[in-house]
């Protein structure tokens, strides 16, 4: 009769075990997914490393009006062919676009590439106001006013840059704010590639 009194005893506490571990894993996997995320940024590439499915593939067809007011172009697929490119997806609303704005005046000045802009959601009075009290950097601005063009380029939120090739093909792309680090240690070698590379 005690023995069976224990063996109840042993397989109810081996039954609440296995249910307190149950209620572990959860726990577990969302330490494990932590722990991952914090070793991702970390590892200094953190959210400017997601990847395109893009690179390597010719940039999407492009047809953007000119920013109203600014006398320059606005964007078309034909012009990122012979030259290299670098595309920046900017807003006035953005926060971290103002961020890195000194960064792109800084990018303008190497004459070796041609640094155009897709303003993303944005009122042309507002960007205009935006390039007024910052500085324009572009050689070109084309108005994305519902975001559609921006869905083609893959774009996950603003800014983002992309480097386009000689070839009219993606060859890189950053997503956040440009910094002088990123831009020594990711953005320059990846232009002096596309600089090198056949038209």
């Amino acid at each position: 009769m005690s023995a069976t009194g224990d063996d109840k005893r042993q397989t109810a506490t081996a039954a609440s075990g296995r249910g307190r571990l149950i209620f572990l894993i959860p726990l577990l996997v969302f330490l494990a997914l932590a722990g991952l995320f914090l070793a991702q940024l970390m590892s200094g590439r953190g959210i400017s490393a997601v990847p395109s499915a893009l690179i390597g593939q010719p940039a999407p067809q492009t047809e953007l009006a000119p920013l109203e007011g600014m006398d320059l172009p606005g964007l078309e697929s034909k012009d990122f062919i012979g030259k290299v490119t670098l595309l920046n997806v900017f807003a006035s609303w953005c926060a971290p676009c103002r961020e890195e704005h000194p960064v792109l005046l800084g990018l303008s000045q190497d004459n070796r590439y041609r640094l155009v802009a897709l303003n993303y959601k944005d009122t042309a009075e507002n960007a205009r106001r935006f390039l007024g009290q910052l500085g324009n950097p572009y050689a070109a601005i084309g108005v994305d006013e519902a975001g559609r063009a921006a869905i083609d380029w893959g774009v996950y939120g603003v800014p983002e840059t992309f480097l386009i090739g000689k070839d009219g093909r993606i060859t890189y792309k950053h997503v956040g704010p440009l910094s002088p680090d990123a831009v020594r240690t990711l953005l320059l070698p990846e232009i002096d590639k596309a600089l090198a590379a056949p038209g």
